[in-house]
């Protein structure tokens, strides 16, 4: 009965006056035995609820400083509701979404638990004078927490700090003054690898020195970074490890030659590219037109395409390009239909992610044998879904408990998984907005 209750208690169509009745519930249970894992699962559902009034959300707080932290990062705890004296998470919390009160931060720099002062050192915008206290903490754990994420000029200071892992710390930030970062660089004591992967400001030449990295993972990180320039894109487009040249792939402002050279031989499909998602209309023609399956494959991932353009993709030879473009909204049901009769299974669980295909189509596609169990599991997903199509969901063990969540899964099949052996289908049965009211109702405390 505890999960049914749990998935009540996360319906959005759940009447107000039975929210009030599992409020009260949960609160007590919660009193009654603090270590209940129910009672904290069934808080945290309720506390998930858009519905709940301010009181509600101040006695859910009250309930425990995690609580309040965890009402604080969903944006329904503000900061008249707390004090940091008591719900220091939670200030915390408010402080790193930007909504808490400057002054908490001196107050909290200097809390005596140093997981408080470590999670503060992370947040955004804080006061000077609370960040001077942190860059001055006993406890280096904090400081290099400060040096990583601050955007403050300390920074420049940090990276001159006696501890090594407070410099590595400082040169990894983005906000670090390039001057300073260029030093640490030359630090014998450091071992910038993956440090700078994320700075896009660096001189070609210490972006040579870094993409040289004897391991793989490293050159592929420094792959992908915008800041390289052409003549270090070519370097690793050379690169005898594929990890890397797939990276390459990546970068924002790789050639389309080189591109499509990286591509071709690849058996994996791929993602939408970058540079892909900024070409403009004639590269893209250009591309589609390409003698290469994979090419064309790259264009068709694009969700903007020219109706013209979006419609050859569909009905191209190869199977790997309309598996791309399937999912492309705008396709009109004959070509959804007809890409489910030139290659069946292969492209039946794309066809069922496009976001315009019908109710009659999701019914074909559950219908189709031999069945695909990612195709039932895009079907019992998809807003249009029917009735008998999410009917057939039901039989495949991965798809049941979507379509058990499913507004348009009929009353009736939704009462009778309730009683489901599976009991995570049975909680998201209970957390179907179109559950009767009545059994609503019933399953209430």
């Amino acid at each position: 009965m505890n999960h049914l209750l749990c998935g009540l208690a996360a319906n959005p169509a759940l009447p107000p006056e039975l929210v009030d009745r599992l409020l009260v519930f949960a609160l007590e249970e919660a009193r009654a035995d603090p270590g209940s894992e129910f009672a904290d699962e069934l808080l945290h559902d309720l506390a998930d609820r858009a519905d709940l009034r301010h009181q509600q959300v101040r006695e859910l707080a009250a309930h425990s400083d995690t609580m309040a932290r965890y009402l604080a990062y969903k944006g329904t705890l503000d900061a008249a509701d707390v004090d940091p004296g008591s719900a220091p998470n939670a200030a915390v919390a408010l402080l790193d979404e930007r909504r808490g009160r400057p002054e908490w931060a001196g107050l909290l720099a200097t809390h005596p638990d140093s997981g408080i002062r470590w999670k503060l050192a992370s947040c955004p915008g804080l006061p000077q004078d609370a960040v001077d206290l942190l860059a001055a903490d006993p406890d280096p754990d904090v400081v290099e927490e400060l040096a990583l994420w601050t955007d403050s000029p300390v920074t420049a200071r940090l990276a001159l700090h006696p501890a090594p892992r407070v410099r590595l710390a400082a040169a990894a930030n983005p906000a670090t003054p390039l001057e300073a970062v260029i030093t640490l660089a030359q630090d014998p004591e450091l071992t910038l690898n993956w440090a700078l992967s994320q700075r896009t400001d660096l001189p070609q030449t210490l972006y040579a020195r870094l993409a040289a990295d004897p391991l793989p993972g490293v050159r592929a990180t420094y792959a992908s970074n915008p800041g390289i320039g052409q003549e270090l894109v070519g370097v690793l487009a050379a690169d005898p490890e594929d990890r890397v040249r797939r990276a390459l792939a990546e970068h924002p402002h790789v050639p389309l030659d080189l591109l499509a050279e990286l591509t071709v031989g690849h058996r994996a499909e791929w993602s939408l590219r970058p540079r892909i998602a900024a070409a403009t209309p004639a590269e893209l023609a250009e591309l589609a037109a390409s003698p290469h399956a994979a090419v064309r494959m790259l264009v068709a991932q694009r969700r903007d395409l020219p109706a013209d353009l979006r419609d050859a993709l569909a009905v191209d030879p190869d199977v790997s390009v309309v598996r791309a473009v399937a999912p492309h909204p705008g396709l009109s049901e004959e070509l959804l239909r007809d890409m489910i009769v030139r290659h069946g299974v292969q492209v039946l669980s794309r066809v069922a992610a496009n976001p315009d295909a019908s109710g009659a189509l999701l019914e074909l596609v559950t219908r189709h044998r031999p069945g695909v169990r990612g195709a039932l599991k895009a079907v019992a997903e998809h807003p249009r879904a029917t009735g008998p199509a999410l009917l057939a969901c039901l039989a495949d063990r991965t798809a049941r408990p979507l379509a058990a969540a499913h507004r348009a899964l009929p009353p009736e099949a939704i009462t009778e998984l309730l009683a489901d052996e599976d009991t995570w289908v049975a909680q998201t049965a209970a957390a179907n907005p179109s559950l009767p009211p009545a059994v609503m109702a019933r399953l209430s405390p």
